[in-house]
């Protein structure tokens, strides 16, 4: 028999994360945690308001299938009992959690993916004016890969002056469904000139039809117009890239099986994440062996994390070798 623990989380940001659709100075999470026996398997969910999510929803969801739960039913019956989402990720994550601990083996040879090796991610600006955003550059722990949050009339000036801050970084762009189809037009040649690699989610997940996947001299990646594997096949002929997020697909389980679609379609794999505590990155490290952009800084945006919690040294997040999950 199981046991089941839902708990709310709250780990306070430091100063603000901003982005297009607005801003917050706190990651609040769900935390689940799975015992049997002598075993506990845990994970971290973040609750996304612009899928509709709340605390209270996720949880609720959760407590739902807590009887189906506690009586032992496996991830293939989470997948079909809860939707893509933060709740299907949390228990998802901490029952593979959980099957690594009562079997003394690491999830990613549970699941027959490639060991995790040290990677570079992308550290995040959030959205603010040009000085702000070069200032916030300027101090960036290390990493050669910043990420810039847009969606806003000064976003060129913006551009500029990260790229004259840190003249010699790799820069991703991430509009956050806030262009319009003109505004993509005007700006992607100048982002290709400013030195960017990937615009990531440029129109919103509505208008993205307008897209054609080779068109700019800069790959575009969906974020937002993307959750499992399902939407891959109508995504592929609009975009060069794909960000998986494990709060996006539900879990490790349909995050492996949107990859491998991905794969299929030769799109660039991201792996991206919500602000979160290094609980939530962990399970995402186990994508970056087969991704050409990582963004798992969320630990890093925030003031304390988790202990244990993952090791950034330099911009790169090294494998978990500490026990905090899988």
């Amino acid at each position: 028999m199981r046991r089941l623990e839902v708990q709310v989380d709250t780990f306070p940001i430091r100063g603000a994360f901003t982005i297009s659709r607005g801003s917050k100075t706190k990651a609040e999470v769900i935390t689940v945690r799975l015992t049997e026996g002598a075993a506990t398997g845990w994970a971290e969910s973040v609750p996304y308001g612009r899928y509709g999510e709340t605390l209270e929803s996720v949880a609720a969801q959760i407590e739902a299938i807590r009887p189906r739960l506690e009586a032992g039913c496996t991830r293939a019956e989470v997948g079909r009992l809860l939707p893509a989402g933060a709740a299907r990720n949390a228990v998802d994550c901490a029952l593979w959690d959980l099957e690594a601990r009562q079997n003394g083996v690491p999830v990613w040879e549970l699941a027959g993916l490639q060991e995790p090796r040290p990677v570079t991610t992308a550290y995040t600006l959030s959205l603010g004016t040009p000085e702000a955003m070069a200032e916030a550059a300027r101090r960036a722990p290390g990493t050669d890969l910043l990420k810039l949050k847009l969606g806003g009339e000064q976003d060129l000036n913006r551009l500029r002056a990260v790229r004259e801050a840190a003249p010699h970084a790799r820069l991703i762009v991430d509009a956050n469904e806030g262009w319009d189809f003109d505004t993509l037009e005007r700006l992607a040649p100048r982002c290709a000139e400013l030195g960017v690699v990937l615009i990531e989610q440029p129109l919103p997940a509505t208008a993205d039809q307008v897209l054609t996947r080779g068109r700019y001299p800069v790959s575009i990646c969906a974020d937002e117009s993307c959750h499992t594997a399902a939407d891959i096949d109508r995504l592929a002929d609009r975009y060069d890239a794909v960000n998986i997020k494990l709060d996006k697909t539900g879990g490790l389980t349909e995050a492996l099986h949107t990859l491998e679609r991905a794969r299929s379609h030769d799109m660039t794999i991201m792996v991206g994440c919500m602000v979160g505590s290094s609980l939530a990155m962990a399970p995402a490290v186990l994508l970056t062996p087969y991704a050409t952009f990582v963004d798992l800084d969320g630990p890093l945006l925030l003031d304390a994390d988790r202990t244990p919690s993952l090791c950034y040294q330099r911009g790169q997040i090294i494998p978990d070798r500490t026990g905090l999950w899988g």
